[in-house]
């Protein structure tokens, strides 16, 4: 892979040609996907989406927008270390040797940081309402009602209609696939409102680049763990990783960037929503470094000096906290200010990590995380675990979850089956008017997305034809419900079951 097609500034849609005078101004085409995802509809609904506490009403947790700003925050730093750090370890891609490569380098140099900041904003774009048990939710819905052979089409059961990658999408529905699919919709819609992005900050957001009948959760390789496109993209995924060379002899590989993405996620998740978590009372500093230490011990084949730096960062803690009149506010505040320790930490891990690994990763070679055999490796595995222990399993969040799983599982069943007989080609089938009401309810982009990419099918026999459309329409509700602020989707359940 070389930096000048990972960087390419292509966009999905030609761009209106701008006033002679702007090129009189420095504003790369990176900067101008910045300015048009900060004014982006989509990235501002994720101020009323859930980062880990569903339908908190705290104006002090994170919701989705406030952990996208602070992964944009994280991953453009990250750039910065790597293209500019002062360590032997600097690849020769950024080091500027003579006059003659500091245009084009320093260009380099100054885009990746921009790039960064850019996925990071929109990393959780297509994340359904409630967090990531929202993607749960929406995925074992359809595997259920797949499985008990109750959704028919034309009287043949929809088993027997859809193509096998087409059935996987629905079961598998994932927030990184539906952020490119959100992404992805201007090719067919040049006239909407959707972001028109340069293809590098699209292809640094595709963490899985397979589709969802290559996923493999056992894989050595990190990229088959989830799916990064819908079939209903693949065409376009294609001439995306074409246009950034990340398709290496017809295999798809991740954007070199998308690793330092994936750390910056990381390293938000691992530390502010711990932050979160004590603030709300879940835990004590006492108990997290109770659990931090038995954590250690538990890990049996530690290596000494691996072991020695996750000691050493619970150390920093303690010293936090002794010698003081202990408050909770007191021991809030020496948590809060020993996350930010920790994250430099083991930002300067990821740093080192990409640079060490730079030249398998360009290759698309390299398969792990950026934490993978470095010096903390074990310390971010047990704050992800000190996440698991102190607030997933909690009765708190339990009970948020299985409200909304209520709130979307009804309505996925109104609406899915509300659109099975809609837009039907064939004679005598239609919806009822109950579900006509439904469907009017949807959003009207959502419905003009689905005939804008009706009409762009280039498939002749009948059937297939009609059972792609059918794919489609129970992708317009994934879209309309994953689109969703959380307050929205509770709203709409509470209206349409007659809920006060």
């Amino acid at each position: 892979m070389e930096w000048n097609e990972l960087l390419s500034a292509k966009t999905c849609v030609e761009k209106e040609e701008e006033p002679e005078r702007w090129s009189q101004y420095p504003i790369d085409d990176f900067e101008k996907d910045y300015s048009n995802i900060i004014l982006s509809a989509s990235f501002r609904r994720l101020q009323d989406k859930t980062q880990v506490f569903p339908l908190d009403k705290s104006d002090f947790i994170r919701t989705r927008l406030t952990h996208s700003i602070e992964v944009a925050t994280i991953a453009k730093q990250l750039g910065t270390m790597v293209t500019q750090n002062k360590s032997d370890y600097l690849s020769k891609d950024f080091k500027i040797m003579n006059e003659g490569e500091r245009e084009e380098k320093s260009k380099i140099i100054n885009s990746i940081p921009t790039v960064l900041s850019c996925a990071g904003l929109l990393h959780d774009l297509g994340n359904p309402p409630f967090g990531h048990f929202g993607e749960v939710i929406i995925g074992e819905w359809f595997k259920e009602e797949l499985e008990k052979q109750k959704i028919e089409f034309n009287g043949k059961k929809i088993t027997q209609i859809l193509k096998p990658q087409m059935k996987e999408d629905l079961t598998h529905f994932e927030g990184n696939a539906q952020a490119f699919r959100i992404l992805s919709k201007i090719y067919n819609h040049p006239e909407g409102y959707d972001i028109n992005l340069t293809y590098s900050v699209i292809n640094t957001l595709i963490k899985y680049p397979n589709d969802s009948l290559s996923i493999d959760k056992k894989a050595s390789n990190v990229k088959f763990h989830k799916m990064g496109y819908y079939y209903a993209e693949k065409d376009f995924f294609d001439k995306l990783c074409e246009e950034t060379g990340t398709k290496i002899d017809n295999t798809y590989v991740r954007h070199p960037l998308t690793f330092l993405l994936e750390a910056a996620d990381d390293l938000a998740y691992a530390t502010s929503d711990l932050e979160d978590a004590l603030k709300k009372g879940m835990f004590t500093v006492d108990q997290f470094m109770e659990y931090f230490e038995q954590a250690l011990e538990n890990e049996t084949f530690i290596e000494a000096d691996k072991k020695e730096r996750s000691e050493r960062l619970l150390r920093n803690l303690g010293e936090r906290i002794e010698n003081q009149n202990r408050t909770q506010e007191s021991d809030l505040i020496a948590f809060q200010k020993w996350t930010v320790y920790v994250k430099n930490w083991l930002m300067y891990v990821v740093a080192y990590s990409f640079s060490k690994n730079y030249e398998k990763i360009k290759q698309g070679e390299y398969e792990h995380d950026m934490f993978q055999e470095g010096f903390h490796e074990y310390s971010i595995d047990i704050l992800k675990g000190a996440m698991r222990k102190f607030v997933f399993d909690s009765s708190e969040i339990l009970k948020l979850e299985l409200s909304a799983k209520k709130i979307l599982t009804s309505l996925l069943s109104d609406f899915i089956y509300a659109v099975i007989n809609w837009d039907c080609g064939y004679k005598g089938i239609k919806p009822t008017d109950s579900q006509m009401k439904l469907i009017h309810i949807i959003s009207d982009n959502y419905k003009t997305d689905y005939h804008k990419a009706c009409e762009a099918l280039e498939i002749q026999d009948t059937d297939e034809k009609e059972a792609y459309k059918l794919y489609l329409r129970f992708l317009m509700v994934t879209d309309f419900i994953s689109g969703m602020t959380d307050s929205y989707a509770k709203n709409l359940y509470q209206e349409l079951n007659a809920i006060n």
